[in-house]
């Protein structure tokens, strides 16, 4: 089979022809890959910034068809040959025995994405760049009917991992959200999910063609595009965007004007400055991104201001089918671009010139 192989870090990936992978064994499932969406998280560790094991096979969002099931694979799932799947970025082989997977709060028991002896497909196990791939049965859940491979892929890690951060336990009452990088892959679909949601949204984007696919989105939103505020970061001034959707605030005392959270994306001090400029007092940041040098928080801001600083990583199976099933029934999808297999390196050099939304490989052509 085909599959595309980092094997060297800073290198274009290789394409060569692999064996096809054993029969799966205990909860693995052996999946025909239909569809494999580009990742930031595939960039940084082609650059060599996570895990040094080669070769590795990257992608961790991606969708495909069931032709065989491991021993342990429960009958609940609803995962059977022939279901198609869709295979997020969550762990791999927990161990079932540590602290995490003993309690693994939203997930089931003896399994947690936070299990410090998990893999991680893509990083540290092969991914979603070949024809056929293995995955654990407890990272998937079944795709809804009507839904494409390629629109499913992209929602396997932007789509549950801002649907994650949109629904952590600090944004329950969240009423008014920015999301800093809201034409990017996250973003874009995290300014549908919030709107569907009934929130505020304030869209925030530096960069000309993500502002256009911010617009466009919006646009297309229906009634819900008018809790969509866009705002250029390049030329908005912070207090006019805290404003932005709460024109009833003005005059207001500074401590009451400005968003109940902020949801960034960038990995840029200067975007958490300014999501922390933008947040009211007693409001929350979500940081998704991972940035290479630490995010500095001023301890002002936390004490002073009673301001939180969260983490948000992959969501948990209930939530992975929670946002699939709300994608089909409200529309959101992904803006994406496809390419043949054969030209991933070519999609990899589309990604490093800024294109909006997602990109991915459509095995079928």
């Amino acid at each position: 089979m085909l599959a595309a192989v980092v094997e060297r870090f800073g290198q274009p990936y290789t394409m060569k022809q692999i064996p096809r992978p054993s029969p799966p064994e205990g909860h693995d499932i052996l999946i025909k890959v239909l569809a494999a969406s580009y990742c930031h998280t595939d960039a940084v560790f082609s650059s060599g910034s996570l895990s040094k094991e080669l070769p590795r096979i990257g992608c961790h969002e991606f969708a495909g068809e069931v032709l065989a099931l491991g021993p342990e694979v429960s009958s609940n799932r609803g995962i059977a040959p022939g279901v198609r799947v869709g295979v997020p970025g969550r762990a791999y082989h927990p161990c079932g025995t540590c602290h995490e997977c003993t309690h693994p709060g939203q997930d089931e028991m003896g399994y947690s994405p936070y299990c410090p002896r998990a893999g991680n497909l893509g990083l540290t196990r092969d991914g979603g760049f070949q024809e056929y791939c293995l995955v654990d049965s407890r990272q998937v859940a079944p795709l809804p009917e009507g839904l494409s491979a390629t629109q499913a892929a992209p929602l396997m890690c932007a789509g549950l991992t801002i649907w994650a951060a949109l629904h952590h336990e600090k944004m329950q009452c969240a009423e008014r959200v920015a999301i800093i990088g809201a034409g990017g892959g996250l973003g874009h679909l995290g300014v549908q999910f919030a709107a569907h949601l009934g929130r505020q949204v304030l869209a925030i984007d530096a960069n000309d063609q993500s502002l256009e696919l911010v617009q466009r989105i919006r646009n297309n939103l229906g009634s819900s595009g008018s809790r969509v505020h866009v705002a250029d970061a390049r030329n908005t001034e912070i207090d006019e965007m805290r404003l932005m959707g709460q024109e009833a605030y003005s005059g207001a005392p500074p401590t009451e004007v400005g968003l109940d959270a902020v949801i960034l994306l960038p990995e840029s001090q200067r975007a958490f400055d300014m999501g922390m400029k933008l947040l009211r007092n007693h409001g929350t940041m979500v940081v998704v991104s991972f940035p290479k040098e630490k995010l500095a928080v001023s301890a002002h801001d936390l004490v002073f201001r009673d301001i939180s600083v969260v983490g948000s990583l992959v969501g948990r199976n209930h939530q992975l089918r929670e946002m699939l099933d709300f994608a089909m029934r409200h529309g959101v999808s992904a803006e994406i671009k496809t390419f043949p297999f054969h030209e991933l390196n070519e999609l990899v050099k589309k990604n490093h010139q800024g294109v909006g939304g997602k990109l991915v490989i459509d095995m079928t052509l």
